[in-house]
């Protein structure tokens, strides 16, 4: 009969989930070694390994987590009831609620994933891919035009996702109502610009 689980067996993961995520972004996932992490959890590093493997399994379950509750996330906001421009303004503003406090974990998946080995890289990707998904058949609603020029599609999707991750990259506005703002903001950019493509790709009369 196996070992049953001690009752705060997912508590100390969370634990060393969260140091890990907060040591890994702050000193590089090469350079972090698992003597740190267990210091910064106050346990041993035997302890750590009785969680995790090594530090790409540690490193996967940080970035699993993230992504799928983003992918989760988005999917439910993509399909709250309204018309496109609403349901755009929702998702664009759950993005930015969720990438409230994930700092260390967005700054990973930035820069770490590709440490991965590739299955592992593949499962996160698909995650990514979901996301950009969500917000391209928006788009594609908001402009039909779009959906007939994959790589038009593509380019207008990146480029709201670039606007997004400028507020991660450069504006330290924590707040919940800074956020909302910029999504609002981000939100008009989009509509306005997709509607002065589509008037430029209409033919002339």
């Amino acid at each position: 009969m196996g070992r049953s689980l001690a009752r705060d067996h997912d508590e100390k993961r969370e634990r060393i989930l969260a140091a890990a995520t907060r040591i890994f972004a702050a000193e590089g996932f090469d350079r972090a070694s698992m003597s740190r992490l267990a210091a910064a959890c106050g346990i041993s590093k035997a302890n750590i390994y009785h969680y995790y493997d090594s530090k790409d399994a540690l490193l996967f379950d940080i970035l699993d987590s993230h992504l799928s509750a983003l992918r989760d996330r988005v999917a439910d906001a993509a399909r709250v009831p309204g018309t496109p421009e609403e349901r755009l303004r929702h998702v664009v503003t759950e993005i930015l609620l969720a990438y409230r406090g994930a700092d260390d974990a967005h700054r990973l998946q930035i820069g770490a994933l590709t440490a991965l080995p590739e299955e592992n890289q593949e499962i996160l990707r698909g995650y990514q891919r979901e996301i950009v998904s969500e917000v391209s058949r928006i788009l594609a609603e908001l402009a039909p035009h779009l959906a007939e020029d994959r790589a038009r599609l593509k380019a207008t999707t990146m480029s709201l996702f670039g606007m997004l991750n400028w507020h991660y990259m450069w504006n330290r506005d924590e707040s919940e109502a800074g956020r909302r703002a910029y999504a609002d903001l981000v939100t008009e950019l989009m509509l306005h610009g997709v509607r002065q493509t589509a008037s430029a790709a209409a033919p002339a009369r």
